[in-house]
């Protein structure tokens, strides 16, 4: 069985070992973060883009169906005593109109939901824990270091082993 960092379990790791696995540990955090926020950014715009593709398309049903009503007014008045023609443009008209309240209440429901979506402020927030968390971090108090494993001794070893 192995620690995370590959060493043999029971055995003793140096510093540099421990500050290149919390150093790996706290840059994968780092990454993990940014990666959750842009992952909730890019469905609070794809929330915004369904919003106002909605709104855009609710506006063009009504800008075509206007033509329908300036018809169904123009046969109206032509056709006072016989409603007929002009009441199916106007029910077209209606329809058209209809169309576009349902659409706009689509853009409503997304738009409310691309505003509520507060995925950036929640991954700052999170990140400022952390750091709040590692600030407060203190060192675990050791023993005295025998003769031979103080830190002096350390580096003549390291310094004549390169």
């Amino acid at each position: 069985m192995s620690a995370p960092d590959g060493s043999p379990v029971g055995t003793e790791r140096s510093i540099g070992q421990l500050f290149a696995s919390a150093t790996t540990e706290m840059s994968a955090l780092v990454h993990d973060e940014i990666a959750l926020a842009k992952a909730q950014l890019k469905q609070d715009v794809k929330r915004g883009a369904m919003s106002g593709g909605a709104f855009t398309v609710a506006a063009g049903v009504l800008v075509f169906s206007l033509p329908m009503l300036n018809f169904a007014l123009a046969y109206g008045i032509r056709t006072w005593s016989d409603w007929n023609l002009a009441i199916c443009f106007l029910l077209s008209f209606a329809a058209n109109v209809l169309i576009a309240l349902v659409l706009a209440l689509i853009g409503v429901v997304f738009a409310k939901k691309a505003k509520k979506g507060k995925g950036p402020q929640k991954v700052a927030a999170s990140m400022k824990e952390t750091a709040v968390v590692l600030q407060k971090a203190k060192p675990h108090p050791r023993a005295e270091l025998p003769q031979d494993r103080v830190p002096e001794a350390i580096e003549a070893v390291a310094r004549s082993s390169s």
